[in-house]
């Protein structure tokens, strides 16, 4: 009996890498992409299901290999907005968790790639919990794939990477799940039902608008001043937010698509006049929209420091915020916030540690 540490991980294999693994093993080519469609298409975790494999293959790779990197823990349903939150254990017993966000038009899975995350920002749970590593691509396709068995995959309609950790930290692996997710083999999810969030990685920004993925991006822009987002995102000591613009330039050049600008409202740091001009300006230098979002409290993780003092601009206030940013011929979303009851709304996922 072959160990789990030893098993080869096929969960995150792209339809290439499927077809050589089997060359490798002495079998034809073809099979990468038989199993690419049972696991991908068909949502299989078990080798005895795939009958139009030989049994002694089955029993080989059935030995010798791991088709499930996830198990899931729990799941919480919020019951006034549908949200429904999944606690996802690892192999090596990390948690991370996804969140599954329905709307009228549309059902959203969030997902992470991650365990923990290593930015800090100061409105966010997740980096208040440190970081542990990053999730390999069977791991973040897991998300996606365990949650469609557990709801009925066609439910899904959206794949957002805005969950745990920064997908930009975690390239290749980020890459890999948004190709299978996109392979026509899958007959998944349109490359426009997709969508990285990242803090400001400007030069895995350009390397992403380098591969043709023509995915949405999505900046957690949070603020235009230069010090007032070190000081709630500090990663922008290393990455400027200039820096960032022009990588977003050269984005919505090279994929001809928008990008999206993440801004999470804090009372008295960032929904100023001066932020509704700063903004303004932004917009009129490359195609973009802006998502405004409510602060959500972050105390299940106990913060201390500027954690501890955020509190949330008012609603009437971001309300009249939103109305003056649209008079200035910006696209404006407000983002409700759905989940907060179960500790699921934007900026609140963590897993609690000793």
């Amino acid at each position: 009996m072959i160990s789990n540490a030893k098993k080869k991980i096929l969960k995150g294999m792209t339809l290439d890498e499927l077809k050589e693994y089997f060359i490798s093993i002495g079998e034809s080519k073809f099979r990468g992409e038989q199993l690419f469609n049972w696991i991908y298409n068909h949502i299989s975790f078990d080798f005895s299901e795939m009958q139009n494999f030989p049994k002694d293959l089955r029993n080989r790779l059935n030995e010798s290999t791991i088709l499930k990197t996830l198990e899931l823990a729990t799941v919480q349903y919020s019951p006034s907005t549908g949200t429904k939150k999944f606690l996802y254990s690892t192999t090596d017993n990390k948690k991370i968790e996804s969140v599954l966000i329905p709307e009228d038009d549309r059902n959203t899975l969030c997902i992470s790639t991650q365990v923990g995350c290593p930015l800090d920002c100061k409105f966010c749970a997740t980096g208040l919990m440190g970081y542990k590593r990053n999730l390999n691509s069977g791991e973040i396709v897991d998300q996606y794939l365990l949650t469609a068995k557990e709801i009925d995959k066609k439910s899904i309609t959206n794949i957002v990477y805005m969950g745990m950790g920064e997908p930009l930290l975690n390239f290749d692996n980020t890459v890999k799940s948004v190709e299978i997710f996109t392979h026509e083999l899958t007959k998944g999810l349109s490359r426009k039902r997709i969508t990285i969030s990242t803090a400001g990685i400007p030069h895995k920004i350009k390397e992403l608008s380098e591969l043709g993925l023509r995915v949405k991006l999505a900046l957690s822009l949070h603020s235009c001043f230069e010090e007032t987002r070190s000081k709630i995102m500090p990663i922008n000591n290393k990455y400027p937010l200039k820096e960032n613009i022009e990588a977003l330039k050269y984005y919505t050049k090279k994929t001809k698509t928008r990008v999206t600008f993440e801004y999470t409202m804090l009372k008295d740091i960032n929904d100023r006049s001066e932020d509704i001009k700063a903004i303004t300006k932004l917009c009129s230098q490359l195609p973009s929209k802006i998502n405004v979002i409510p602060f959500n409290s972050i105390k299940h993780m106990k913060p201390n420091g500027i954690s501890a003092e955020l509190e949330p601009t008012s609603y009437n206030r971001i309300l009249e915020f939103v109305e003056k940013l649209r008079n200035n011929n910006i696209t404006v979303m407000v983002r409700e916030t759905q989940g907060d009851d179960i500790a699921a709304a934007c900026g609140q996922l963590a897993i609690k540690t000793n």
